[in-house]
């Protein structure tokens, strides 16, 4: 398969993500929860291309029902909805190639950056031409990512008194509420770690690949290999930060 085409594909759905007259159309589905016209048009796009690319290869997404099968493509449209019905500016398009239990191939679009990270297994992770690696910051020096699941508000007070405890041992911390951006921000060594505990295999799907080819780190919270079949618990990690956040976790998870 040529990933460049696929890559481009990705890359094509700028214009409708843009498209203000497309943004209009927001309509509500939960609390916090929203999604619009553009996360189909996206998927109806990227499937119709990518069906004609890769006609046997099936879709598993935030748009698309099924399971995951043996060979798909993970795609979540628009990773941080939330943030594109804001006009945040921090959302991407996620688009993971999956077959026999790995990620092959990922890429990650934030069409408002025009920035485009990509992976293939065995082959390092870039944007654009520009190789990927992970920092070595301790957690002393770190910035460190979490996601406080805005449709699990159930667990507001776990997971803020996880970050409460991060907080005191590093920098500082960031909520950029896009899942795939925050593995390719870690991969890049713009952030050391993150975590989350409920997300979607759309979620992290792409942004997984692009981590370990930079050299990153991710579990989940029981320090296990993640998966995609269904929802997962995650720590991401530049590898030096990571025991010191599963740990930091664990602690909290036996007061619960």
């Amino acid at each position: 398969m040529e990933y460049a085409q696929v890559i481009d594909l990705v890359r094509q759905t700028k214009d409708i993500i843009l498209n203000e007259e497309i943004d209009k159309a927001v309509r509500l589905k939960g609390k916090a929860d929203f999604v619009t016209a553009i996360d189909v048009a996206v998927s109806n796009f990227l499937k119709e291309k990518l069906l004609r690319i890769s006609p046997s290869i099936q879709f598993f997404s935030e748009e698309e029902t099924g399971v995951l099968t043996d060979s798909c493509w993970i795609l979540d449209p628009i990773d941080g909805t939330t943030n594109l019905v804001f006009g945040y500016r921090m959302s991407s398009v996620s688009l993971g190639l999956y077959q026999n239990g790995k990620i092959l191939f990922g890429v990650v679009y934030n069409p408002y950056t025009d920035e485009c990270f990509t992976a293939e297994r065995g082959k390092g992770a870039f944007l654009g031409a520009k190789r990927l690696q992970v920092s070595k910051r301790r957690i002393e020096e770190s910035l460190i990512e979490f996601g406080a699941g805005s449709t699990h508000k159930e667990n507001t007070d776990y997971n803020f008194e996880i970050a409460k405890d991060i907080f005191r041992c590093c920098i500082d911390v960031r909520r950029i509420c896009s899942s795939a951006l925050d593995l390719c921000f870690v991969a890049d060594g713009r952030i050391d770690g993150y975590f989350e505990k409920v997300l979607k295999p759309w979620d992290i799907a792409a942004g997984s690949l692009i981590l370990e080819e930079a050299g990153g780190k991710i579990t989940d919270y029981a320090g296990d290999p993640v998966q995609f079949a269904h929802a997962t618990s995650v720590i991401v990690s530049n590898g030096v930060v990571h025991d010191f956040l599963r740990e930091t976790i664990e602690k909290h998870s036996m007061k619960k």
